[in-house]
């Protein structure tokens, strides 16, 4: 038997202390929120006003935006980013593969390959392929055919395989913890059937692997395309070279570099964009479907 009810501290008489329905909701005040948020705000007006009001000559930065070389070097580098991860994913997946491999020489080759080339900077692995002619003067089949190393290794072609064969290394450890996310006993469900290994991987492992690996190779993407600007130092014509190019001749050197970034925000943008459609495609063969409910099932009986 309950007894009787006791006023709540401050409530009114006969109101129980375990309610609280009657209480009035005060929201707490976030100061430290507001003034932090004000500060952001001031120094980013700060920096727009120095941007707008700084000695920045903008019509110089609208004629150039088009520019002829500024353009070439977007193709360049477009273009460079592509090739590069194509020739980096197709590395990464073959290697990935050989690492994982119970044959111990292509294991311990593809470690070594990984070892090497995660463990060498990228500005010096792509000095080392433009000046490879220095250590082998010709390349080819001796006897057969072979060609002036001077000659093939052009900056376009080292830039490819610095890039390229840098990116493979990275990409093969994100493709082997794909290949390591999908479940055993899929593999064991494979060889029941008498699939092969190879045919297992590429009709059972990678598909489902796909969309762990979809994300961080996206955002090596948008990584590669800011790499291509490291290739300036050989001689690649990409935005930024181009854009150094002509800031040496008009000494418009800010006005050069905004023009490069909004070029390289641009593009990163599409490519966002692009990689977010992509990750939805791949997830929604990851999404678990409702279980019908047990009226439905009787109905369907």
């Amino acid at each position: 038997m309950s007894g009787p009810a006791v006023a709540a501290p401050g409530g009114p008489a006969g109101v129980s202390p375990y309610e609280i329905a009657h209480l009035t909701h005060v929201r707490p005040k976030h100061y430290g929120r507001w003034i932090a948020a004000a500060l952001v705000l001031a120094a980013f007006a700060a920096v727009v006003k120095a941007f707008v009001e700084g000695q920045i000559a903008w019509a110089v930065v609208g004629q150039f935006l088009t520019a002829s070389a500024i353009l070439s070097g977007l193709v360049n580098t477009v273009a460079m980013t592509v090739w590069a991860m194509a020739l980096g994913v197709a590395l990464g997946v073959l290697f990935a593969i050989m690492v994982m491999s119970p044959n111990p020489v292509l294991r311990w080759l593809a470690r070594f390959y990984i070892w090497f080339f995660r463990g060498t900077p990228l500005l010096l692995q792509l000095l080392l392929w433009f000046n490879l002619a220095l250590v082998f003067p010709r390349i080819g089949i001796p006897g057969l055919i072979e060609w002036r190393t001077v000659d093939v290794m052009t900056p376009f072609m080292a830039t490819l395989l610095g890039l390229g064969i840098n990116q493979g290394a990275y990409t093969a450890e994100v493709v082997r913890g794909g290949i390591l996310s999908v479940d055993p006993g899929q593999t064991e469900a494979a060889k029941t059937i008498g699939m092969t290994r190879l045919t297992t991987l590429r009709r059972i492992v990678l598909p489902q692997a796909m969309r762990v690996i979809i994300p961080p190779v996206g955002n090596e993407v948008i990584s590669m395309v800011k790499l291509t600007s490291v290739a300036s130092v050989i001689q690649y014509s990409e935005i930024l070279r181009n854009a150094q190019t002509i800031y040496f001749a008009n000494a418009r050197v800010i006005e050069l570099l905004i023009v490069a970034a909004i070029w390289y925000l641009a593009v990163v943008t599409v490519l966002t964009v692009g990689q977010h459609l992509l990750e939805r495609r791949f997830a929604r063969g990851g999404r678990t479907q409702p279980r019908p409910e047990a009226g439905a099932e009787g109905a369907q009986a």
